[in-house]
């Protein structure tokens, strides 16, 4: 039998899907490698944290300034993320 040694020290210690995986139902704030931040209420995910997102608002930069989509619902591919923020609200203007 062994052991993780993080949760033996910490038995609360969750693993990153865990995380995800109690954000499902919640906002969600999510920065991906482009110039793109999105939030919405996450649905479902896998392995790969490709995630499902819907009541999505886009923010994207640009050289003109900040531009804001908004979405019934949205596919992320989990490669193009680069940070989770659970609870998020996204950026401020």
């Amino acid at each position: 039998m062994t052991t993780n040694a993080s949760t033996a020290i910490n038995p609360s210690t969750l693993m990153p899907l865990e995380l995800v995986d109690k954000c499902i139902g919640s906002k969600i704030w999510v920065i991906l490698k482009n110039e793109r931040e999105i939030t919405g209420t996450l649905i479902g995910f896998d392995d790969f944290v490709n995630m499902v997102l819907e009541d999505v608002t886009e923010y994207e930069t640009t050289p003109e300034g900040r531009r804001i989509n908004k979405l019934d619902q949205i596919l992320l591919n989990g490669n193009h993320i680069t940070m989770l923020v659970p609870g998020g609200e996204g950026p401020q203007e």
